[in-house]
């Protein structure tokens, strides 16, 4: 019985283990080391997030390439690692970026979770967020729209 009992526990170490090594590798991404996403995802990857949905690898390299040339600073802060069972988890974090088009050029926080499905490598990710709090807030006419209307309905 102990034996089984330190076994389960070997198991869900290396879980936790796997989220908090993806996040420290996602977390460290920038516009010059884009080529350690292959570290992280399959060739077949699905990544869906609310605005969009993109299937394979090199789609989502070529995403996250414009995302980088758009923005001035992107940054994940990952504060929560949660094994739902072996090759499926969630990660919680904060993202903080600035661009220089939305919110005067100032930073932009959005809380939000990310959940993988993985053998050796991610090959299903979807992040959940408030689209509302991570763009069209900070667009000149929709954003104070949907600011009173988030107000309204509060």
């Amino acid at each position: 019985m102990k034996f089984e009992r330190a076994e389960t526990l070997d198991r869900e170490q290396v879980q936790r283990e796997f989220l908090q090594r993806f996040a420290t590798t996602f977390a460290s991404l920038n516009a010059d080391n884009l080529e350690r996403l292959s570290q992280l995802y399959t060739d077949d990857v699905r990544f869906q997030d609310p605005l969009h949905e993109i299937n394979g690898l090199p789609a989502v390299q070529a995403y996250f390439r414009e995302l980088y040339s758009n923005v001035q600073d992107l940054d994940f802060q990952f504060y929560g690692f949660d094994q739902l069972y072996p090759g499926a988890g969630y990660l919680r974090w904060k993202m903080t970026y600035r661009h220089p088009r939305l919110n005067g050029g100032q930073s932009i926080e959005v809380q939000g979770c990310s959940h993988l499905l993985w053998r050796d490598k991610v090959y299903m990710h979807r992040d959940y967020f408030d689209a509302g709090a991570l763009l069209y807030e900070h667009l000149p006419v929709m954003g104070r729209l949907i600011r009173w209307l988030k107000g309204r309905l509060a």
